[in-house]
């Protein structure tokens, strides 16, 4: 009797090692995703907790002006600038954070977290016209560029969300988060998904979340069931499930065939990186839904989407860690090519003159942001995957692309989302 019980103790504690040292081994983080994690912070945290777009290599960039704002400098929509995409950054990298405190509990990283949701509040808050989502704010810290998106607008949610879903906020915090986003939510709704935009800008709305395409379905189902998700209110429920049938577009699809179908882009696009937005959202439904036919089709999605990003996710090995092309972070040179706008279709008018000239001025960029930024952020498309078996077949290259890059000589941030892929890449293992 002494024997087996000595046995049965010594396979437990057998046991435990191998659980141990298995979590040790699976939970380290390689050399160069530490590196990623720490130009992050080091480099593209401003000072509102804002995770901007580009800087040199101290960290030094042109904040526009709220009066370069104001007069829609260098266009309405703040392309181009290194405060172009805060409410998109924040929300998505608070993926890979909660992530990163899922794994290790470390207190810092849930203070990194607060960072994040702190910046994205204020983005709600710094516009002068109810329900705007600003992408950043000016050299005062309050005025924001004239418009938003709707891939600034999807990702605010889903970084509060994520935050809440990983039971990071005490009940204070998470009571005032939901607050927050409720008053966003039906300010929206009140304007049937439209989005609106500052008082300078020059067009009352900047697109919507509730087309019948890619860029819109997964991201209007995500709000309205985050919603009823945080909330508890039916109303929010049975305006999805309304939405998840109903019917539009040139194909009259309905949403939910929509998710199915996956990463879709009706023009061709060689940049396929906004994808994510939608993709985070896809995954999100499908963590919330209850539905079993519901789930299956954003699972479908999901597995669609992995398999129509890995054609861009060898583009890593193109780009060279020693080129030393010339990088312009002087954004204020395009302003020659500025011209006063008076509607929507002005600005993005504007903004496209400029960025013909942007990448022949700054050879640098697209090499970055082309073989970089689209490499990684397929590979996070990849590891949402439900099916673990297009994970694993694309692992061993999605690690050596993480690997492959030197983070402290890259311009742009865009390589954050590493941190999400590679814990999305542990989590698959288990």
């Amino acid at each position: 009797m002494k024997i087996k019980l000595l046995k049965s103790l010594l396979n437990l504690l057998i046991a435990g090692t191998i659980i141990l040292y298995s979590k040790q081994v699976i939970c380290q983080p390689t050399v160069a995703l530490n590196n990623a994690h720490k130009e992050i912070w080091r480099r593209f945290i401003d000072q509102n907790n804002i995770l901007i777009d580009y800087a040199d290599f101290n960290g030094i960039y042109p904040r526009p002006t709220s009066e370069e704002f104001r007069e829609n400098k260098p266009n309405a929509l703040a392309w181009w600038t290194p405060t172009e995409n805060g409410s998109m950054f924040n929300g998505l990298y608070l993926d890979g954070i909660c992530r990163r405190w899922i794994f290790f509990k470390k207190k810092e990283d849930k203070m990194k977290a607060k960072r994040l949701v702190k910046g994205l509040l204020l983005l709600a808050s710094a516009g002068d016209t109810p329900g705007v989502i600003c992408r950043s704010v000016a050299t005062d810290s309050k005025t924001p560029p004239a418009m938003g998106s709707n891939d600034q607008t999807s990702p605010w949610f889903y970084g509060l969300w994520r935050y809440i879903y990983s039971g990071l906020p005490d009940k204070k915090e998470k009571k005032m988060i939901i607050t927050k986003m409720l008053e966003v939510a039906n300010v929206l709704k009140s304007l049937d998904w439209q989005l609106p935009t500052n008082s300078y800008s020059p067009s009352k709305y900047r697109n919507s979340l509730a087309g019948f395409e890619w860029e819109s379905a997964p991201r209007l189902l995500f709000v309205l069931k985050a919603m009823h998700y945080l909330t508890g209110d039916e109303q929010w429920n049975k305006l999805y499930r309304v939405a998840a049938m109903e019917k539009g577009g040139e194909s009259n699809r309905s949403r939910v065939e929509i998710c199915a179908y996956g990463m879709y882009f009706d023009k061709n696009k060689v940049n396929r990186w906004t994808g994510v937005t939608s993709t985070v959202d896809l995954l999100a439904l499908w963590e919330m839904e209850t539905d079993p036919s519901l789930k299956k089709s954003y699972s479908d999605g999901l597995n669609a989407s992995a398999r129509s990003a890995a054609s861009g996710l060898e583009l890593w090995k193109k780009f060279d860690n020693n080129d030393d092309k010339y990088m312009m972070l002087d954004w204020r040179t395009l302003n020659q090519w500025w011209k006063p706008q008076y509607s929507l279709q002005d600005a993005l008018d504007v903004a496209q003159k400029q960025l013909i000239e942007l990448d022949k001025l700054s050879p640098r960029r697209p090499q970055e942001l082309y073989n970089v930024r689209e490499s990684i952020w397929m590979s996070w498309i990849i590891t949402m995957a439900t099916d673990r078996n297009l994970i694993d077949q694309h692992r061993k290259e999605i690690l050596s692309a993480i690997d492959y890059f030197q983070y402290d000589k890259l311009y742009y941030s865009q390589f954050f989302p590493v941190e999400s892929v590679w814990y999305r890449l542990q989590e698959s293992k288990k």
